[in-house]
């Protein structure tokens, strides 16, 4: 049975401070493990110098790598390739379709920035994007199953809404239209992973799934990943040499190959010590139970939480709308209004000890696993308070 105290005692130095950390979808608490993986991370490297790689790191990244997959719902073993960042990972796979050829990619108008800011880029190269409004978010599946036309070369869209934690519809549907298409369905669960359920339906070990776990994993920066189809062929022209790794023991050539399983979108050297604190960071969610489904439980209780403090106080009016759903199976793991004031009422909140963020014209309200109901309620009460 998982019990809040004793896993808040896991948290003791984010927790120090009298403040409420409504950061649960941005920047979550590093449990104390992750300060003594940093140490471990330095004394691998002084023991084994340049054979960390083969001695510590490598079966280090094999672990993180198989507890991640199944996290996403998917087998140990299936392929998944690691970068700092999700846009590494995403414009590896963009640099697998022939951009002379002007292929065609199927997106929303909901997608992060580095994405958006990305394929408008390729807009400019001659790319087709095809951009769905993400406006009504009701009928966002139908309008993107009309925009997934023959000759698409790619689907780009998200299980879960950075705006206002919108869980996309029918993505089964979506993504098994792009497999008969036979288009690369790619599918951005940053804002599902380790929160909310991500159901990609009968097509799913055709998809590409991209996520990292700086959000509700509490892994820290540097370690995003993507998962994808077993013997994909692809040949991603953005590469680097850990793509190919067993090629180092051979005579170099202007061939390009690629390795086996994720290496195939690997990029060069890489920062070990993220592993390490991610590592740490899973054993924690392990030790006190929290299965993605565990997790999934306490997220729907502390954002529902949210929303009725929200209506009991009053707060929410024709100035304060609430943006994300009132119904559970749509909402994923914060709660979101949206107001003209997002950016200055955030910057209130500070002022009294509770961090929220803003995204344009939305207010992020995000509940994490080690905050109390208490805690909650103190958050809500500050929104009233600022709003006026």
């Amino acid at each position: 049975m998982f019990e809040l105290e004793r896993f808040r005692r896991e948290y003791s130095a984010f927790l120090a401070h009298p403040r409420v950390l409504l950061t649960g979808h941005s920047h979550q608490a590093w449990p104390d493990a992750a300060r003594d993986a940093g140490a471990r991370a330095f004394d691998d490297a002084a023991r084994w110098v340049d054979d960390k790689w083969g001695e510590a790191v490598f079966p280090l990244v094999g672990r993180v790598g198989a507890r991640v997959l199944e996290r996403l719902g998917f087998a140990p073993d299936d392929a998944i390739t690691f970068g700092s960042s999700t846009h590494e990972l995403v414009f590896r796979l963009l640099s697998s379709l022939r951009w002379s050829d002007r292929p065609r990619v199927v997106t929303t108008t909901g997608e992060f920035h580095s994405l958006h800011r990305q394929l408008s880029r390729l807009a400019e190269e001659g790319v087709e994007i095809v951009w769905v409004d993400a406006t009504d978010r009701a009928r966002l599946a139908d309008r993107l199953l009309d925009a997934l036309a023959p000759g698409t070369a790619m689907l780009a869209v998200s299980a879960v809404l950075f705006e206002d934690a919108w869980i996309v519809e029918r993505l089964g549907e979506l993504v098994s239209r792009a497999v008969e298409l036979g288009a690369i369905p790619l599918v951005d669960a940053y804002h599902s992973f380790n929160v909310a359920p991500l159901e990609l339906g009968p097509h799913a070990a055709q998809a590409f799934v991209v996520a990292g776990g700086y959000k509700y994993a509490q892994l820290g920066e540097g370690v995003c990943f993507l998962r994808s189809p077993a013997g994909s062929s692809l040949r991603p022209a953005y590469t680097g040499w850990f793509a190919d790794y067993a090629a180092l023991s051979r005579p170099r050539a202007h061939e390009v190959g690629y390795g086996e399983g994720g290496a195939r979108f690997a990029g060069a050297t890489f920062d070990a010590c993220p592993f390490y604190r991610a590592d740490a960071a899973l054993d924690v969610f392990d030790r006190h139970g929290l299965t993605p489904e565990k997790l999934r439980e306490l997220s729907l209780r502390q954002t529902s939480l949210l929303i009725d403090e929200l209506d009991r106080l009053g707060t929410l009016s024709r100035h304060v709308e609430l943006a994300s759903s009132r119904e559970p199976s749509r909402r994923a793991g914060f709660v979101a209004l949206r107001t003209p004031r997002a950016v200055e009422l955030s910057a209130r909140l500070r002022e009294r000890g509770v961090f929220t963020d803003a995204r344009g014209d939305v207010l992020r309200l995000g509940p994490a696993p080690y905050l109390t109901d208490d805690e909650l309620a103190r958050g809500a009460r500050a929104v009233r308070e600022v709003c006026g």
